[in-house]
């Protein structure tokens, strides 16, 4: 614990309705106003160390003391917020990864489940994420100063968008590259004979299967019963042409696979050959990042007027693509094949898997980001109907996105003779194999081409930098105000925080960098963590902090009770969701690989659960090591660590009248402990 300070009680005021707390002497937001007496010391965790007043406060004769607050950020309109959250949580996730998530788990049977976890899962932790910011007035570690025996929480979720960050990027940087090679016709990908093509290189996909018909009946007109030298050529010259037009075209590539593996990825083959760096690739990497650093570097202000475009454009693409798309041929086929049911699909424990883990990754739970968000509301802003109006427009979103998708994808498979499962891929393979197959089908195919991977670029642009200003938002929030490191201008952190991240980006612009990719996706911001993440932060709110208390709290910032429903989610049935989920992921985990063709290495698997363990053991580590800090009893221990940490904001809302409930009797001192945030 930072330095006690011994105050006379005189002219000072406390929190009745919030019960007894702490008050942090560095809290931002709000303006100042007297302290608060904690009566009673308790035991001490020696966090801080020393006696006396914190430095830079100055003692008032009155018994008050004068602490110089520094006002916090705010959105210049409740639209920036809304905009941010769209922007953030909208992404390649809704527009790649549910669509093709639908068809593989049964079409339309899977927004059973998927529709059902919204409301028992999604929704409840988006919005206790969001009225966490907004009533602590803190980032995504500070935050939970509401329990601060569970600020491991607030570090995990660092550890996790901190990940995110590093490698998410990339997606922009292929698509960066993608635009740049749009401007020409024929574009790149659609034809054979490039430097980086192979002798193997094809234009299309299809087998070569549309004379079929004309040889077989070739071949069988050149079958009469008495053989002769001439039938026997004409039989010969039927077989061959049957044999050449159905060529199998196994061994056989298809050029936009050429272009992605052997051009944009230089792809290696595996892990343990990184090879060389792409040059062209760490030019587009900078540029991404000092795209992504100027849009976010002066905080919510310059993040709150750039989503005004990010987070529509997408929007305005998707409607343009989709009223080309329907008009193709095949297209109804797609649409059909995305929303047809298929019953036994349900029965699956993947099914709900899936639906789990899209929910939490498609609306961002887990990362703090939503918190740091949250947290430049104003303490009165209607948070919980904000968090239903996202919560459609995210799901709204993927929805819309399948029609988009699915509409090309039945396009594709109608050229390419092909069954639509063949012909879609998640993930990367979707967005940088398949829709880039598709433009080349179009007219005007440089046009297509360019919005498209324009589209994609503005789709993650947002995600990033709004995932980058959760992280500095947090890191603000956790240096020493009064050190050296906490007088770092905003811009510095942000700089050097988006530094860092380049140099690890770095391994991914190699040969080997798809694999190294593929690892951070897979265990550093993968579904295990999520759940887990999300499963501590509905007990910790719920079961340590009080469930009705934080309702209550949520009631003094938005002016009614919140629906039952959600208590009872964090209470009971999130948690249930979580952990039902998280096992069955651990029952069904199965090796990596890479396009089913290369399974990953025992020690890359082991780097990718050091990821995942990073941001996991992070909860438990600290519960522990707070407790063995901690003097006295093991009840003396919780109750002094599970005591709020409040701000001063929190006082603007206290009734005159109950001022004097938790004032310490005549003629005693009161004890005000001041807490470090970090």
């Amino acid at each position: 614990m930072s330095p006690e300070l011994e105050e006379n009680n005189k002219g000072e005021i406390s929190l009745p309705q919030l019960e007894a707390g702490i008050l942090s002497g560095e809290e931002g937001g709000g303006s100042a106003h007297p302290l608060v007496p904690v009566p009673g010391a308790g035991p001490r965790c020696g966090e801080g160390g020393g006696v006396g007043p914190p430095q830079g406060q100055d003692e008032v004769s009155n018994g008050t003391l004068a602490v110089p607050v520094v006002e916090r950020e705010t959105w210049t309109r409740q639209m920036d917020f809304i905009l941010s959250c769209v922007g953030f949580a909208v992404g390649l996730g809704n527009v790649w990864r549910f669509p093709y998530l639908c068809y593989k788990n049964g079409g339309g049977v899977f927004l059973i489940p998927y529709m059902l976890i919204v409301f028992i899962g999604g929704i409840p932790v988006f919005f206790l994420e969001i009225a966490l910011g907004q009533f602590m007035k803190q980032g995504g570690v500070s935050a939970w100063n509401i329990a601060p025996l569970f600020k491991g929480l607030g570090l995990a979720s660092m550890v996790i968008v901190f990940f995110c960050n590093t490698y998410y990027i990339m997606i922009l940087v292929w698509g960066l590259y993608f635009l740049f090679h749009s401007f020409t016709n024929p574009l790149p990908w659609a034809t054979c004979g490039h430097p980086w093509n192979t002798a193997n290189c094809t234009e299309d996909f299809q087998r070569a299967c549309h004379n079929r018909s004309v040889a077989q009946a070739a071949l069988v007109s050149a079958a009469p019963a008495n053989f002769s030298s001439g039938p026997l050529l004409n039989l010969t010259s039927a077989q061959l042409l049957l044999n050449s037009s159905c060529l199998e075209t196994e061994g056989m590539r298809s050029s936009v696979i050429e272009f992605w593996e052997r051009k944009v990825l230089r792809l290696s083959g595996g892990l343990h050959e990184p090879g060389d760096i792409s040059y062209e690739m760490v030019l587009c990497l900078i540029g991404t990042w000092v795209i992504v650093y100027f849009c976010m570097w002066k905080g919510v202000k310059s993040t709150g007027k750039v989503v005004y475009f990010t987070a529509l454009f997408p929007y305005l693409v998707l409607v343009v693509l989709l009223a080309h798309g329907v008009t193709l041929p095949g297209a109804l086929d797609g649409i059909i094949y995305y929303l047809k049911p298929d019953w036994s699909k349900l029965g699956e424990a993947q099914v709900w898997i899936d639906a789990g883990t899209q929910i939490f990754f498609s609306y961002a739970i887990g990362l703090g980001a939503l918190t740091a968000l949250g947290s430049y509301n104003r303490f009165h802003n209607n948070c919980y109907q904000d968090a239903f109006v996202l919560a459609l427009i995210n799901s709204g979103t993927s929805f819309f996105a399948g029609f988009v998708v699915f509409s090309v994808l039945g396009f594709m498979a109608a050229e390419q003779g092909v069954d639509i499962s063949k012909v879609a891929e998640s993930g990367p393979g979707l967005a940088f194999i398949a829709y880039p197959k598709a433009v080349t089908l179009m007219p005007v195919a440089p046009l297509w081409a360019a919005l498209f991977f324009f589209m994609l670029l503005i789709l993650g642009l947002d995600s990033q930098f709004v995932g980058v200003e959760g992280l500095i938002t947090g890191i603000l929030d956790m240096l020493p105000p009064k050190s050296a490191l906490g007088s770092l201008r905003r811009e510095v952190v942000a700089a050097i925080c988006c530094v860092i991240c380049f140099l690890i980006d770095m391994s991914m612009v190699t040969e080997g960098g798809m694999y190294v990719f593929q690892l951070f996706d897979y265990y550093s911001a993968s579904g295990i963590t999520l759940l887990w993440q999300a499963f501590w932060e509905c007990v910790v709110i719920a079961w340590v902090y009080g469930a009705d208390r934080f309702m209550d709290d949520v009631a003094r910032m938005i002016g009614y009770q919140p629906c039952s429903y959600m208590k009872w989610c964090w209470s009971y049935i999130t948690p249930f969701v979580c952990v039902a989920v998280f096992l069955f992921h651990v029952v069904n985990y199965k090796p990596l690989t890479y396009n089913t063709v290369y399974t990953y290495p025992w020690w890359g698997e082991a780097i990718g659960w050091t990821f995942a363990l990073s941001s996991m053991l992070c909860i438990p580590v600290t519960v522990l090591y707070k407790l063995l800090r901690c003097k006295g009893s093991l009840r003396e221990r919780w109750q002094h660590l599970t005591t709020p940490v409040w701000g001063r904001h929190h006082m603007e809302y206290l009734a005159p009248e109950s001022e004097a409930k938790l004032l310490p009797p005549a003629g005693t001192k009161g004890t005000l402990p001041f807490e470090s945030v970090i």
